[in-house]
């Protein structure tokens, strides 16, 4: 609790709490938009702490409303059996894309989309975790965005996905160009029939319950420097990808960025 001088009440919006609660963000968003006439000067902060796990990017492939298979995103995935003896196509060339096709593999005729090769990466190089070297060369607090945010993306592994893909014939081929009715029509113009894709596409920041408080830009990406709003006064953020270091959508990194948050919102309070 932040207890300097007058009450503050903090409100933190939770994936679980906005879904079971406020499906569509009706109490984040009144709050901005004039809590008891007054917005955030009387409820004194609000930390959006939604993150993007909670909106599934999809693609628009062409033909996709014509394909009379199964489409899921990986939010949705739960067990390969549900799959057994089907064709599958699994878009995507990071970790859950790899997990969900080594898993795939030995129920169903599995093949991997994507729109580069996939690269690897060792877990546990010179025998530590990868984790480990990134916090203790502190890589995780290097104010290199720029450049972290072109590198591609790669697989940790320690060798079980790879014998897992390799052991079950699970191919990469390059991401196909459309979908038909049956199937898709891969980059080189081969069709071929498939039952179901599987899209490990990642996901995307979204902030609906913001919409109309003038917290966004016109692309609804917060206006913030180091997760405290820019925009809005009394509004923060917690757990956006790359909010002030690279680990700050992880576990690694978010406690970090909420401490931060909420020393500088007790600055703000205690002047």
């Amino acid at each position: 609790m932040l207890r300097h001088g007058r009450r503050l009440q903090r409100a933190a919006v939770g994936d679980l709490a906005d879904r079971q609660l406020h499906p569509t963000g009706e109490l984040l968003h009144h709050l901005l938009t004039g809590f008891a006439g007054q917005g955030l000067e009387e409820v004194g902060a609000v930390i959006a702490a939604t993150g993007d796990y909670g909106t599934p990017f999809i693609p628009d492939v062409p033909g996709r409303a014509d394909f009379c298979g199964r489409i899921l995103h990986a939010a949705g995935y739960r067990s390969p059996v549900a799959f057994a003896g089907q064709r599958v196509v699994v878009v995507g060339g990071g970790n859950s894309a790899i997990q969900i096709a080594a898993e795939l593999g030995p129920l169903a005729d599995t093949t991997l989309a994507t729109r580069r090769p996939v690269g690897w990466t060792p877990r546990r190089p010179l025998g530590r975790d990868l984790h480990w070297w990134l916090g203790h060369t502190r890589l995780d607090v290097a104010p290199i965005r720029r450049l972290l945010e072109k590198v591609p993306v790669s697989v940790l592994d320690d060798g079980h996905y790879r014998t897992a893909l390799d052991q079950h014939s699970v191919d990469r081929r390059d991401m196909f160009s459309r979908f038909t009715a049956d199937g898709v029509v891969w980059a080189d113009g081969t069709k071929e029939g498939v039952d179901a894709v599987l899209l490990a596409t990642g996901y995307r920041l979204a902030f609906p319950y913001l919409t109309g408080s003038g917290a966004l830009d016109t692309n609804g990406a917060p206006l913030h420097q180091g997760g405290l709003s820019t925009a809005v006064p009394g509004l923060s953020f917690v757990g956006m990808e790359f909010q002030r270091s690279f680990s700050s959508k992880t576990l690694r990194g978010v406690g970090r960025d909420a401490a931060h948050v909420l020393k500088r919102m007790r600055t703000a309070v205690t002047g």
